[in-house]
């Protein structure tokens, strides 16, 4: 940060006084802050980072106080950033306005395979903070999971079913899956059965995986009673909003089975509750049937949710949520987006996959492409129809797809 910059920063404060999601206030009129481990984890955990501002008093009303000693300050926050996993190395400017100084550190944000950066101090689960606005708040159990999960490649698709055995899988689905996948890899038509199961991941020791029971189980919520889809269709724009006559839901499904079955079912469940209209054209005559919402670009929402939610035991009791409102339609997921990918990169970069043992089975099941052309079908489809673009958002262990009617 240049003088000038750190000047311009001091003059935003003062005409917005207000923190925000980069920035945080500190006094230190009085010397330095004792404690600044929460937002020093929250800004290193954030792509963008962060600035502490030293010299500005929110509690006075912004009060431009200057810092205590700016020499001084800079020793003791550096020991602080010293006490960080991974250690963090601050940029530091100092400006001198009105016969007071003023301090800023630069926070970068850390790569993400080096993530959750928290207080040695209290350690990995109790030190690390994420910023929430102009707040820090710790990070939940799963957050942390999520980075760990990630830097060692955690694969949860495939984490065992102990409770099940290979007589709980569909044995019609499963052969007609090994002769798919037979067809593309001529080296499996060599291998025994059983040989292939454990190659491609339906077995572990001859144990069911998790991808084998999602995938061709008689009933796979008998081991996971949450790894479903709740489809509510509500009477307004807001859950808890009542109906005409005081329903809390037009119409609500617990959506079961396995994944291929529950993408039909969530199909289904939106055409039952959207409406479609039959457009006749003046000049042919002919008719077409136009919905609120393009099923291409809604069998891909449901499809990425189904295949890329998170699979941990962290979120088994999370179900995925459908709501259909009055005015757009939410496909929420458990789990946020995965690894380096942030919102704005969604459909322009190859992501790194969360769940690639059930991608590329659905792929041989021919229920998805496995090009990452999901999300840019969705907008595609959307824009044909003259609607407005998909809504993409990566909340606190939840990633959402949002359609406007």
């Amino acid at each position: 940060m240049t003088l000038a910059e750190l000047s311009e920063l001091l003059t935003q404060v003062q005409n917005l006084h207000a923190e925000t999601q980069t920035l945080e206030l500190k006094s230190a009129a009085k010397g330095c802050p004792t404690r600044l481990y929460d937002t020093l984890s929250s800004f290193s955990n954030q792509d963008e980072g962060g600035t502490i501002l030293f010299g500005v008093d929110e509690q006075a009303g912004f009060a431009e106080t200057g810092v205590y000693d700016a020499q001084d300050l800079v020793k003791h926050v550096t020991e602080q950033c010293n006490q960080m996993t991974p250690v963090i190395r601050p940029v530091f400017t100092t400006l001198a306005k009105d016969n007071k100084v003023f301090v800023s550190t630069e926070i970068p944000g850390v790569d993400v395979s080096d993530r959750p950066c928290f207080y040695t101090g209290k350690g990995r689960l109790k030190g690390s903070y994420i910023r929430v606005g102009d707040a820090d708040e710790p990070m939940t159990e799963y957050e942390v999971y999520s980075y760990e999960a990630f830097r060692r490649k955690y694969q949860d698709d495939i984490r065992i079913v102990e409770r099940a055995n290979l007589g709980a899988l569909d044995q019609i689905l499963l052969d007609e899956y090994l002769i798919k996948i037979k067809k593309e890899r001529p080296n499996l038509a060599m291998l025994e059965k059983r040989q292939i199961y454990e190659l491609m991941s339906v077995t572990k020791e001859e144990i069911p995986t998790l991808a084998a029971v999602m995938l061709f189980g008689y009933y796979p919520q008998a081991y996971f009673p949450q790894l479903c889809i709740l489809a509510s269709s509500v009477p307004g724009t807001e859950v808890g909003q009542l109906g005409a006559e005081g329903e809390r839901f037009l119409d609500s499904q617990r959506i079961q089975g396995t994944l291929t079955q529950m993408l039909a079912e969530a199909i289904t469940f939106i055409h039952k509750n959207t409406r479609t209209k039959i457009i006749i054209d003046p000049e042919t005559g002919r008719r077409s049937d136009r919905s609120d919402y393009p099923e291409a670009a809604v069998r891909e929402a449901v499809l990425n949710a189904l295949v890329h939610r998170d699979y941990s035991i962290h979120t088994e009791g999370m179900p995925i949520q459908l709501l259909v409102f009055e005015d757009r339609l939410e496909i929420r997921s458990p789990g946020g987006l995965y690894g380096r990918l942030r919102v704005d990169q969604l459909g322009k970069v190859q992501p790194d996959t969360r769940n690639p043992v059930l991608a590329v089975a659905m792929e041989a099941l021919g229920e998805t492409e496995n090009r990452y052309s999901g999300i840019p079908t969705m907008r595609r489809e959307l824009k044909q129809a003259g609607m407005q673009p998909p809504e993409f958002r990566n909340e606190r262990g939840t990633f959402v797809v949002c359609f406007r009617k």
